[in-house]
């Protein structure tokens, strides 16, 4: 069995996205496309996760809590978790080590968290898309400290990828590498050439940003409702069967 999943979406939260995508549009545009195992996942903070739990209950989506962490050297990596209390600390801790950048929301963006109702809630003073004070070769132990698993960002992408920061995927704690196709390819001065994965097991997401964006490259993953939720409907679901599921992806 499997079960359709999209691990990389954002909401109003993120300042580079619609200011329209409140968890409420995310999960009910989610259903309506199919989506059964949903992560939200805003750039370095986890503060509309709680509406966004609420809803996936309330439409019968399993909900995975996160964020899209940025590392010092600018590389994009989805920070997961299947728990919303470890995943609020996780982002207590994030906020505590970004750079603290004022945001401007006529200049970048808004970055408002909000209930499940789309009440404003508050505002996040610091720019969130700013850099994160931990590298990539630390953020995934540190992530696992708090019960969360990994996956580098859209590793073939020109922009904010292993790819374009470092010149190639590198070994870590991963639990799997986001793509933007599969099997990914990068630009190079002949055309386009294939991306060396090392083996690491391959999905693709959203990267939502736009009511338009939800559910335009989900991916396949092999598990079911009972392996994913050992405790039944309603509870959490289980972070090791999570990363079976994922370790069970084709590779690259």
């Amino acid at each position: 069995m499997s079960l359709l999943a999209d691990f990389h979406n954002h909401s109003c939260l993120s300042p580079c996205g619609s200011l329209d995508l409140s968890p409420r549009l995310l999960v009910d545009s989610a259903a309506a496309r199919g989506i059964k195992v949903l992560a939200l996942t805003d750039h370095n903070s986890s503060l509309n996760c709680p509406a966004f739990g609420t809803l996936c209950s309330r439409r019968g989506i399993i909900p995975i809590y996160g964020m899209e962490a940025t590392t010092s050297e600018e590389i994009h990596v989805l920070c997961l978790f299947t728990g919303l209390a470890a995943c609020r600390a996780f982002g207590e801790y994030a906020y505590r080590i970004l750079i603290p950048f004022p945001n401007d929301p006529e200049k970048t963006g808004d970055q408002v968290y909000v209930d499940e109702d789309d009440t404003i809630l508050g505002e996040v003073e610091y720019y969130l898309v700013s850099p994160l004070d931990i590298s990539v070769d630390d953020i995934g132990a540190r992530v696992a400290e708090y019960g969360g698993i990994v996956i580098p960002a859209h590793v073939d992408r020109a922009a904010f990828s292993m790819f374009s920061q470092l010149g190639a995927v590198v070994e870590g704690p991963w639990a799997a590498l986001e793509c933007t196709r599969i099997p990914p390819l990068t630009v190079s001065g002949t055309g386009f050439e294939a991306l060396d994965t090392l083996g690491y097991p391959l999905i693709t997401s959203s990267d939502a940003h736009y009511p338009e964006h939800v559910a335009r490259r989900p991916f396949d993953l092999d598990t079911s409702p009972e392996e994913l939720l050992p405790g039944g409907p309603g509870t959490e679901a289980d972070i090791a069967a999570l990363a079976r599921a994922l370790a069970r992806r084709p590779r690259g």
